[in-house]
């Protein structure tokens, strides 16, 4: 154990002097840090950033880096994360451990790149803060958001009355959200519940029809790169905002060194994520266009349209699986 790792800003001999006193050095470790975008994703540029990061700040941190979903979907990471098996996750957090985690599915609960990046990616908002809570309730250290762009729906087949409320005709994939797949449904697809890990080779099969899944960046990069998939519809009902989270069975065993390594290495990354993200979106339905799709866009009055029937038929059936009091405060906070 080398009380010379947690040494930061400080002249050995002083640091020396206070770990002595205090007993309060950490031991070297190895932290697992897991991510499940693909592997041109934008966001395995940040997990590579995190690990250099952390390792250089001399603290007695080394990184393993998993990424592409090696070590899982965003469901088993967030089981494996709570037991302890996993350090430090980016993924979506999905409501199966606890339904107020519907909120990463509320439907147009923002509308603009502006309002996004006030609710989810400032960790003093109402969003980061009530997802804070929930994960510390299960075991888990909230350390970021990160907010990718609003999401629309990729299909190989044009959709009936794709710009209007009513029937598709379309059998789309939707993630394990009974929010997600309601909003989906009232829009006017048929939905089929499926693993993200599934999607790819489900619409290149056929199995379903496409799936209400990505922002433009990653449509491009998933599907279009791919030949897979052929329109795609901004409808930007849904966010795709994912989260930086830590064991808090890992947090336990790291001094305050450490953790303040980890967390200045996430906050750097997210920063630098929520910055990319917006100045790309719209380049990528360009080369969406460029590579043969049809965008198949809505406009503001259409959308405001979808908007208020979808607040109208489904946000009250959110309230009650996450509670009035949950939904007055992302509310209030906007």
């Amino acid at each position: 154990m080398s009380f010379l790792r947690t040494v930061v800003g400080a002249a050995v001999g002083a640091a020396f002097t206070v770990s002595m006193a205090t007993g309060a050095f950490a031991a070297e470790m190895t932290l697992k840090l897991a991510g499940v975008v693909p592997v041109d994703h934008y966001g395995n540029e940040m997990l590579e950033q995190i690990k250099t990061d952390i390792e250089a700040a001399n603290v007695g941190l080394t990184v393993k880096y998993y990424p592409a979903g090696q070590l899982g979907s965003g469901e088993e990471l967030l089981e494996d994360t709570i037991r302890g098996n996993v350090d430090i996750v980016h993924a979506f957090v999905y409501a199966h451990k606890d339904p107020v985690l519907e909120i990463n599915s509320l439907p147009f609960l923002v509308g603009s790149w502006d309002e996004m990046q006030r609710v989810y990616g400032d960790k003093g908002s109402a969003y980061s803060q009530i997802m804070a809570e929930v994960l510390d309730k299960l075991g888990l250290k909230f350390l970021a958001n990160v907010v990718e762009g609003p999401i629309g729906v990729v299909t190989t087949k044009k959709p009936d009355n794709y710009a209007t409320i009513g029937p598709k005709n379309l059998n789309i994939r939707v993630w394990s959200s009974q929010v997600g797949k309601a909003a989906t449904e009232a829009i006017g697809y048929n939905t089929t519940t499926m693993n993200w890990a599934e999607v790819f080779a489900a619409v290149q099969a056929g199995t379903v029809d496409g799936a209400i899944c990505c922002t433009a960046q990653l449509t491009y990069t998933n599907f279009a790169k791919s030949d897979v998939g052929k329109y795609f519809i901004p409808y930007n009902a849904f966010v795709e905002a994912s989260t930086y989270y830590a064991s808090k069975k890992t947090w336990a065993k790291l001094d305050d060194a450490q953790r303040g390594a980890v967390e200045a290495a996430v906050e750097k990354a997210a920063a630098s994520f929520n910055a990319w993200s917006r100045a790309n979106d719209e380049g990528y339905i360009a080369k969406l266009k460029e590579a043969g799709w049809e965008v198949l866009d809505l406009s503001d009055e259409q959308r405001a349209t979808m908007s208020d029937h979808i607040k109208t038929t489904v946000w009250p059936e959110v309230e009650k699986m996450v509670g009035k009091e949950i939904i007055d405060r992302l509310v209030n906070d906007k």
